[in-house]
């Protein structure tokens, strides 16, 4: 956009969070980290578990958030 476009404009033109590079690789680490739980921790009793998919889920939830009050 030329710079006479946007003066007198308050807000950017809104971000698709789902095509952002980072929501991408970080939707991907999510998935593996879920993988990686489900094979090789166990269960049931295992707090680890949840902290590392709470974890890589928040990450991604963030730039969802994020992009989309900003």
């Amino acid at each position: 956009m030329a710079d006479n476009e946007t003066k007198g404009k308050v807000l950017k033109k809104a971000v698709i969070w789902k095509d952002l590079f980072f929501y991408r690789k970080s939707d991907t680490l999510y998935q593996l980290t879920v993988e990686f739980c489900n094979r090789y921790l166990p269960a049931y009793g295992s707090r680890t578990v949840d902290q590392m998919v709470q974890a890589a889920r928040s990450g991604k939830q963030n730039i969802v958030e994020g992009s989309e009050d900003g």
